[in-house]
């Protein structure tokens, strides 16, 4: 399996974090991905570096105009008097956390460009939390990690059985033009749109203790992509406002939507249950191609969880997915404890390809 990472991923290092009313040193942080690579090098599996960002990959989620901010965000905010270290939002427009059901779907649940064009506005508009705080190299880093994910959907599509995006930052928080819970480029949306150039149906299956809101929001009203979530129920956890298990898509979407969330205190049992309920009905979907959300921290001991999963649930869920024998580009997200980390990606990634054969 072919691993994609850019070591300009390690360029976004910010130093701020809101939580509980407090700005900490973040948990989303470049050692994370260095764990990583040195974790699945173990298997034997070489980490290649992905080619430039393809602006078109990019747009087939993300507006142009929010790839814009983003790239001049950190200049224009510290031309401010008084500027912080980085850039952080601190004023949001009502309607901007509005979701494409209940109304008229937009494209991607793309909202239409902002009429401010003061640094102070676009933040509060593009960027929905005080986890995606953006220093001078949030950009690059940002743009490599979508590259590394880009680089894994070709790699697919070019006839390999499946390959690993290592996107730092992550990328299902990422809304079509809103950065969210330390995600700015929603990576597995991004393949997912590359895959369907070949297959015409795609599910993305996600197991990171978070709900995809972004990703969820991205394909609601479309039919060709599936989208389920495995997560913390979120009426008292990130992101708080969507992942029920209500939301079953929108017009062409509806049923191609499935939440799966879980109580506090859920163990290996439930959460297992709770995948093999996500991919049974990919398989009923008809999924001809896969992207799967990969986060650890469901973990026990990652300092975000609230669930009691322990590391033997990783490899079970490698098999699980491995046994689908579906192409399959893995994508990176969440997972906040080096220790647990540096076990449950190999022991999932190793067990999924002993599945394939």
């Amino acid at each position: 399996m072919k691993v994609f990472f850019s070591k300009t991923q390690m360029d976004h290092r910010p130093t701020q974090y809101g939580v509980h009313g407090r700005l900490v040193r973040p948990l989303e942080n470049p050692d994370r991905a260095a764990t990583l690579t040195q974790s699945l090098a173990r298997l034997g599996l070489a980490i290649e570096e992905p080619a430039a960002a393809e602006a078109a990959a990019i747009e087939t989620i993300h507006p142009a105009h929010y790839r814009a901010f983003l790239e001049t965000a950190f200049e224009c905010f510290q031309a401010l008097p008084n500027a912080g270290p980085e850039v952080l939002p601190n004023v949001h427009p009502y309607f901007a956390t509005a979701v494409p059901y209940g109304g008229t779907p937009l494209e991607n649940g793309a909202r239409p460009r902002p009429k401010t064009t003061g640094i102070l506005g676009q933040a509060g508009w593009y960027v929905g939390d005080l986890s995606c705080a953006m220093t001078e190299g949030t950009a690059r880093a940002a743009l490599a990690s979508a590259a590394s994910a880009v680089a894994a959907a070709r790699a697919v599509l070019a006839g390999e059985d499946a390959a690993f995006a290592l996107c730092r930052p992550p990328g299902h928080h990422a809304y079509a033009d809103r950065a969210s819970g330390f995600c700015f480029f929603n990576n597995a949306a991004i393949a997912a749109a590359l895959l369907r150039e070949r297959f015409d149906k795609v599910a993305i299956l996600d197991f990171d203790t978070h709900h995809g809101d972004g990703t969820q929001t991205i394909f609601y009203a479309r039919g060709d992509v599936f989208f389920g979530s495995v997560h913390t129920d979120p009426s008292a956890y990130y992101p708080h406002f969507l992942g029920y298990g209500d939301e079953t898509g929108h017009g062409e979407g509806e049923g191609c939507n499935l939440n799966r969330p879980l109580a506090f205190g859920t163990g290996d049992a439930g959460y297992v249950e709770a995948v093999v309920d996500i991919v049974a009905a990919a398989r009923r979907f008809g999924a001809e191609a896969l992207v799967v959300s990969a986060g650890w921290d469901a973990h026990r001991d990652d300092p975000l969880s609230k669930l009691a999963v322990s590391g033997a649930v990783y490899p079970r869920l490698g098999e699980m997915l491995g046994a689908l024998k579906l192409p399959t580009v893995i994508v990176q997200e969440g997972g906040y404890s080096l220790a647990a980390v540096s076990q449950a990606a190999p022991d999932f990634v190793s067990a999924f390809m002993s599945a394939r054969g």
